[in-house]
C-alpha cells in the first residue's frame, strides 16, 4: 500500500468516526466530502497517466519514429496457420495432381508456398531482404 492509499484509508476511517459521533443527520455531508476526496485522487491519477502518455508520444515524434505496434498475431496463430496449410495441402495436391497431373501439382504447391510466404512477410516485413536494401541505401547516402 502506498502513501496515498494509507492517506485515503485514514480519511475513510475519520469519516466513519465522524459519522458515529455526529449521527445520521450529517451522513450525506460526510459521504459527499469523502467522495470529493476520492474524486480528486482519481482525477490526479488520470491526469498523471495522460501526461505520461502525452510525454511518450512527444518522445516518439521527437525521435522521428512511429510508435511501436503491438503484436498482431502470436506464435500460436502462426503455428496454427502452418499446420492448417499443411493439412489442406494434402487434398489440394490430390486435386491439382489429378486434374493437371505434374503441372497441376506444381501450380498447387506454388499457391501453397505463396500463401505461406505472404503470411510470413506480413508478420515480419524484413524477412525477404528489405532490410538489406535499406542498409544499401543508407550506405549510399553516407558516401
Amino acid at each position: 500500500m502506498d502513501a496515498r492509499d494509507a492517506e485515503l484509508k485514514k480519511e475513510l476511517n475519520a469519516t466513519l468516526q465522524a459519522r458515529r459521533e455526529l449521527g445520521e443527520e450529517y451522513e450525506s455531508a460526510l459521504v459527499d466530502s469523502f467522495l470529493e476526496k476520492v474524486d480528486q485522487r482519481i482525477d490526479g491519477a488520470v491526469e498523471r497517466r495522460v501526461r505520461r502518455q502525452l510525454a511518450e508520444q512527444q518522445m516518439v515524434v521527437a525521435r522521428g519514429s512511429r510508435a511501436p505496434k503491438p503484436p498482431t498475431d502470436s506464435w500460436g496463430e502462426r503455428f496454427g496457420f502452418g499446420i492448417v496449410s499443411l493439412v489442406l495441402a494434402i487434398p489440394l495436391s490430390a486435386i491439382g495432381g489429378g486434374i493437371g497431373h505434374l503441372a497441376g501439382l506444381f501450380i498447387t504447391w506454388a499457391g501453397i508456398v505463396g500463401v505461406n510466404a505472404f503470411s510470413a512477410a506480413r508478420v515480419n516485413p524484413n524477412l525477404f531482404g528489405r532490410r538489406r536494401r535499406a542498409a544499401k541505401d543508407e550506405d549510399r547516402w553516407e558516401d
